[in-house]
């Protein structure tokens, strides 16, 4: 048929998928840069037929586990700032239901990731297939429908036409800044290897764009409107500033207006340290100097955020009068807690809100208070992370000789358990956009998984430092081999504080004695078990150049080696697990109502006087 070519559904997959590009600073790049991938029963004979054919054009990774090959790619779209995707393919049945964490983690972060997992037939003749789970009186039903609660774009291709309409939204939803999240594409393997005449014009380049839409005007006249009659008003940065490329804009406008800025987990790292508008990290992992003016604040401009608890202390941080602006893509996420919505991209919109500004400024005063209140904050970094005569350093000055260490273009990649709280408060931001703390899901075993697809992303850019625990490196830790096989250096620093430190402070905090967290507090049938493994042992057997380190001083040494090494190094210290910054605001958590415990009772009543605090109707 003329206009057409002939190829199995699988092979005309990877061909449209080879003909997407994007532009990234002027460049055009492949909009898929690579796949993650492990082959198994259901995508082993189509779909990596296919892939083989186009790997020098289409690069295919070899992946340790499913789970983090796909955080691999969410933590590769966070470093291209969602402009290049990354896809992540697996087998039927287990292969697939390993990749549901990171497709949360995804959607929670609102990050682009392409999943693709192989099906059940659709023709159900061989049924029940390996690794079929069957659903009584509903045979339709298969573990891919797992990814229904964690995507953005869900789809089973049960033709081989369904393509020609199903990829292109699926591209659509990942690189809308208000529906930005992973897609998912089910293979069933009878489908895959179906031929079908698709229309030549299918295969054709196309470059995508990431859209801008802009707010309304009446919003933005509103916004301004409540902005100029504030007396002590705060900007919120979030991720969407970064995603936007609005930090530049969103620096001048607060430097033009007066206002200090405040940034979420996801949106530090859009101002340098000591850019003289930034007042540090807000919330439950924030600065005091972050928190007070959060207390202070009558108007609040919150840019590019989805205000999650962790930023605004469980809403406990701000007055119960104060006014919230919400500049958000997503209209479901500029309308929460009784926000003004302004539903517009973040750059374009802060452009348009300067714009209805007039000469307005907020008194000098204030952004002078917020600079003390920053510097103060500093001085008390230095005094948690200078080095002492303690035997076991903090995560704190561990952080500090880290940061020291890493260069300007280095990035920092963090997740769950106690290091992010001291990222947060402790990491001064050299170089903007050089810092990932995925705090969205916190999610563990993130950490080494994301500094592979970081160090993919940024190769020749800096190196990737991944600080994490013992217990995450215990929960997830084969892409240290995987980072080694495929020559993508990653520093990595394990805090070995025996066990789930930081859950273990919650749960004494709460009133519960130290259980089932901390390796000692745990049940112990051996007495001769070790309650410390030897990480540099384990990542030496994965290939990676390794040292246990024996102190702060032995750190720097250590780490100025690792630089010098070809490839990844993992460097494990000895960490306190009691001591921690201070800057901290209320959390709410559930306390149990009744108990006999007296230590619950007076955690109880502490819990009732943070709802207290609570803003009303949010």
């Amino acid at each position: 048929m003329a206009g057409t070519v002939r190829l199995t559904m699988a092979q005309a997959l990877v061909r449209y998928l080879c003909n997407q590009f994007t532009e990234i600073d002027g460049e055009k790049l492949p909009l898929f840069a690579g796949v993650f991938g492990i082959f198994g029963h259901g995508n082993v004979t189509c779909l990596s037929e296919a892939l083989e054919a186009v790997q020098d054009q289409l690069p295919t990774w070899r992946g340790q586990n499913e789970q983090s090959m796909a955080l691999a790619a969410a933590g590769f779209a966070k470093a291209k700032r969602r402009r290049q995707i990354m896809i992540a393919t697996s087998s039927i049945g287990p292969g697939a239901l390993n990749m549901v964490t990171a497709a949360g983690t995804a959607h929670a972060n609102r990050l682009p990731l392409l999943l693709i997992a192989g099906d059940t037939f659709t023709n159900r003749l061989p049924d029940p297939v390996l690794q079929q789970v069957e659903h009584y009186g509903n045979p339709s039903v298969t573990v891919n429908d797992a990814f229904r609660a964690v995507t953005r774009y869900w789809d089973r291709i049960t033709h081989p036409a369904q393509i020609i309409s199903s990829l292109p939204q699926a591209i659509a939803t990942m690189l809308d800044p208000a529906d930005c999240g992973p897609a998912f594409i089910a293979l069933p393997q009878d489908t895959q290897e179906l031929a079908f005449d698709y229309p030549e014009a299918f295969f054709e380049e196309h470059v995508w764009t990431i859209p801008r839409p802009r707010a309304d005007r009446g919003s933005l006249a509103k916004a301004a409107q409540i902005l100029q009659g504030a007396k002590k008003p705060l900007i919120i940065a979030g991720g969407g500033v970064r995603y936007s490329g609005a930090e530049g804009a969103l620096q001048a406008f607060a430097a033009k207006r007066g206002i200090p800025v405040v940034e979420t987990i996801a949106g530090k790292g859009g101002l340098t340290h000591y850019d003289p508008v930034h007042a540090g990290p807000i919330g439950i992992i924030g600065s005091t100097s972050a928190n007070a003016l959060a207390g202070e604040a009558d108007v609040i401009l919150a840019v590019g955020t989805r205000l999650q608890d962790f930023t605004t202390g469980s809403w406990t941080a701000f007055a119960q009068d104060a006014q919230f602006i919400s500049i958000n893509a997503a209209r479901w996420d500029a309308t929460k807690h009784r926000a003004l919505a302004v539903v517009g991209d973040a750059l374009e919109s802060v452009a348009d809100l300067d714009a209805e500004m007039g000469d307005w400024a907020a008194d000098p005063g204030h952004l002078d208070h917020a600079q003390a209140l920053f510097k103060d904050w500093d001085k008390l970094l230095d005094e948690h992370q200078a080095p002492t005569n303690a035997p076991i350093p903090t995560y704190a000055q561990v952080v500090n000789v880290v940061n020291q260490c890493a260069g300007e273009n280095d990035h920092l990649v963090a997740a769950a358990g106690g290091i992010p709280g001291e990222v947060a408060k402790g990491w001064r931001v050299k170089n903007p956009n050089t810092f990932d703390l995925e705090f969205g899901f916190s999610c563990m075993g993130y950490e080494l998984a994301a500094g592979w697809g970081n160090a993919m992303a940024n190769q020749g850019k800096g190196t990737p430092f991944v600080m994490l625990g013992d217990g995450t490196y215990m929960m997830m830790n084969s892409d240290i081999y995987s980072s080694v096989l495929t020559g993508h250096k990653m520093i990595v620093i394990v805090c070995d504080n025996g066990g789930y430190a930081v859950i273990n402070r919650l749960q004494e905090f709460k009133g519960t004695p130290g259980f089932n967290c901390l390796l000692k507090d745990c049940r112990i049938e051996n007495p001769d078990a070790p309650l410390h493994v030897d990480f540099a042992k384990h990542a030496e057997s994965m290939g990676a150049y390794a040292r246990n380190v024996e102190n702060l001083s032995d750190l720097k040494d250590s780490i100025l080696w690792a630089q010098g090494n070809d490839r990844t190094t993992v460097l494990s210290i000895v960490t306190d697990a009691y001591s921690w910054v201070p800057g901290d605001a209320d959390w709410d958590v559930g306390v149990p109502e009744v108990s006999q415990r007296e230590t619950v009772k007076v955690a109880r009543a502490h819990q009732e006087q943070i709802r207290a605090k609570q803003r009303v109707g949010v």
